[in-house]
């Protein structure tokens, strides 16, 4: 039996956020029906409902979402009705990346979470007045009261933290870490530069800050931003805007270069500047995705000392062991995502759209 609930939907590129009711199927095998609390506006949902990727439109996006479960599918056994859960992406299970623990990484990836818009066997989880609609966003499509969501993309949170603080989990909080922790592990007395100050990349400053690495140096042109980065755990700032970035990461490492660079921005010039900055052995994470088809030019014969540059996926994590991992930081104090956030009315998602293009807010969370 479907459920109708309200959603924002985007009806083609370049379009609004425009609320309506729509039709959720009903959980099939390995789904469930989430009522959501809370979901974080992330810049891949503005790339997407931009016209910039292939999703189909009109559709539903939303990646980061936070809930409680209401209904379960045929052959669900990880989360049952009541349970407070965080989405994430989703995944196949099936795949060697899958099996081997990096599902950030599922030979279906592109289809299942970005670019189909429809479950993996074609249908379609989400329909208006009869006609379907793209859904399915990261086994989600969490910009909804309610959501039809992959198991996959479940996981079960501790339900005495509240959802409203911790929906950014899902996308841009765990890619940030994932790149420090998972990538770069920077080791005791190691430097690694964070290049942009947003969602991503503050809280790959507040990822680094718990590890051993002695200086975290982070670079954006918002003063403001740079401040905040400071407080939360950066030993040095670059103001891009006033100094060159390469020059700069030189100067603060003693002329070695940076042992580990997260590159958040998005921009190859950015990029190229992250990779001048590496010292030998080191390692440039490319985070930041700028449209399809870009290509940046690297010096080879300055990567020969070793050097790698790795491109980066929702900070290669295996959701079910990191996520709840984030959680209890968070609870803890330990990672003050709180930091990061500012609260939305969902029926304020526009606004919430607009602060974001305009770098009012960091991270914008949609409440329900």
């Amino acid at each position: 039996m479907s459920t109708t609930t309200r959603a924002a939907v985007v009806e083609s590129g370049g379009a609004p956020f425009t609320l309506t009711d729509v039709e959720l199927d009903e959980p099939g095998p390995g789904e469930a029906l989430v009522r959501m609390v809370a979901t974080g506006l992330c810049h891949t949902d503005l790339g997407v409902a931009s016209g910039g990727l292939p999703f189909p439109l009109p559709g539903v996006l939303g990646h980061e979402g936070a809930g409680v479960v209401e209904a379960v599918g045929p052959n669900v056994t990880g989360v049952a009705p009541g349970d407070h859960v965080v989405l994430s992406f989703t995944s196949c299970g099936g795949c060697h990346n899958c099996r081997d623990g990096h599902p950030a990484y599922c030979a279906t990836w592109l289809p299942l979470n970005l670019i189909g818009g429809r479950r993996a066997d074609g249908t379609s989880t989400i329909s208006r007045d009869g006609a379907p609609l793209g859904g399915h966003f990261f086994g989600q499509s969490s910009f909804a009261e309610r959501a039809l969501v992959d198991e996959r993309s479940l996981v079960k949170v501790d339900p005495n933290v509240q959802l409203e603080s911790i929906a950014p989990l899902g996308c841009g909080v765990q890619t940030g870490v994932g790149a420090v922790w998972n990538v770069l592990k920077p080791e005791a007395g190691s430097s690694l530069v964070v290049l942009g100050a947003g969602a991503v990349g503050l809280s790959a400053v507040m990822a680094a800050a718990l590890t051993p690495a002695t200086t975290v140096i982070a670079v954006d042109k918002a003063a403001e931003r740079l401040e905040l980065a400071r407080e939360l755990g950066a030993t040095h700032t670059v103001n891009a805007a006033e100094a060159d970035v390469t020059e700069a990461v030189l100067a603060l490492t003693d002329g070695r270069g940076a042992d580990g660079v997260v590159e958040a921005t998005g921009s190859v010039a950015v990029l190229r500047k992250g990779a001048d900055a590496l010292a030998p052995r080191g390692t440039l994470v490319v985070v930041g995705a700028p449209p399809f088809g870009t290509e940046v030019a690297l010096d080879v014969n300055a990567l020969l000392p070793g050097k790698k540059v790795v491109g980066l996926t929702l900070g290669d994590s295996e959701t079910q062991t990191s996520i709840p991992a984030l959680v209890a930081l968070v609870q803890d104090g330990r990672l003050p995502l709180h930091r990061l956030i500012t609260h939305y009315p969902f029926a304020d998602i526009e606004r919430a759209v607009r602060d974001m293009s305009a770098g009012k807010t960091i991270k914008p969370v949609l409440t329900f």
